[in-house]
Order: C-alpha cells, then sequence, then structure tokens
C-alpha cells in the first residue's frame, strides 16, 4: 500500500467518530502514557489537532508536576523549533492552523527525555506514517543523531496496522502507545 493511500484510509476510519468519541477513546492512551513518562523531567510534546489523540489535559498536568514541557513551532517549510509550554494561554494558531507555543525558545535538546510523537499510523516496528510534511523526521533525525530520548508514537488503536511503508527517511519510534 502506498502512503498517500493509507493515509487516506486513517483519515476516513477517523471520520467515523465525533470529537466526543475521540475524546473519550483518547483517555486510556493518555494514562498508559502518564505511567510510562512519570520518571521522566523534560518531555517534548504536540497540542493534538482535533482528530488526535487529546493530550491538552497531560500536557497541563505535566507542566502542574514540575516538569519541563516542549512543544514544536513551524519556523517555515522544512523546520521547527522547540518552545516550553505552560500553560494553553502559551499557545497561540500558527502554520497549518496548529496551535504552538509562543513560550520561550529550549535549545537544550540533549536534556529531552521522551518525545511523544503523533502519526496517522503505527505498526508493531515502531514505523510512522505522519501527515505528509516530514517534519518531525527531519527534526527527529537532527536530535537522534545526537542523542537518544525514547520516542513513544501516540494514536488511537485503529491507527495500528500490520505494515506502514516506510523510506530511507523515515524515523521510528522505539514503542507505540
Amino acid at each position: 500500500m502506498l502512503k498517500s493511500e493509507l493515509r487516506q484510509q486513517m483519515r476516513q476510519l477517523k471520520r467515523q467518530f465525533t470529537p466526543q468519541q475521540l475524546s473519550e477513546l483518547s483517555f486510556p492512551i493518555i494514562s498508559r502514557l502518564k505511567e510510562k513518562i512519570r520518571d521522566a523531567n523534560v518531555i517534548m510534546a504536540y497540542d493534538a489537532l482535533p482528530d488526535e489523540v487529546n493530550t491538552r489535559e497531560l500536557l497541563d498536568d505535566l507542566v502542574a508536576e514540575g516538569k519541563t514541557v516542549l512543544l514544536p513551532k513551524v519556523l517555515d517549510i522544512e523546520s521547527m523549533e522547540l518552545r516550553r509550554y505552560t500553560g494553553s494561554d502559551s499557545l497561540r494558531e500558527g502554520a497549518f492552523h496548529i496551535m504552538e507555543p509562543v513560550g520561550e525558545r529550549f535549545t537544550d535538546l540533549q536534556k529531552i527525555d521522551v518525545i511523544l510523537v503523533p502519526g496517522m499510523a503505527f505498526d508493531a516496528q515502531g514505523h510512522r506514517l505522519g501527515r505528509g510534511k516530514g517534519y518531525y523526521d527531519r527534526f527527529l533525525s537532527s536530535l537522534t543523531s545526537h542523542f537518544s530520548p525514547l520516542l513513544i508514537g501516540v494514536c488511537f488503536d485503529f491507527q495500528k496496522v500490520s505494515e506502514v511503508p516506510v523510506d530511507k527517511f523515515d524515523i521510528s519510534v522505539d514503542e507505540v502507545i
């Protein structure tokens, strides 16, 4: 199956659920994530799009626990940087209508313990299908060449597939929750 076909299949699957259903399906996933990352101090995450596992409450809980939470901010057509998330008031609509942090830029990247990675689909080998722009693959490639944070793919169960098509530039995650 081609990447474009799998993306289309995932979009169709996601449309079968209401926003409320997706929010409810998010609870057990977030619960497992909280347990998995409880010892991490610096976490790169993402503020979910409406069709992704809802991470906002997790982000706020992590900040309340005193953890450093980082979110990506798109800079241009190829790159993104990390900024501190301190609460929902530190977000503004950015590129692609994604809520992005306006907090201070974070450059001490080797301090990142865990990276939560969104995706359209994942397989058991940790292969990830993104939305097609390559932002995460480029960013993760630049990070993982210097150090090895734990990469956790975050998705709904229906996004787990038997095989994700892989190209040489694709970055795999360590595990999928």
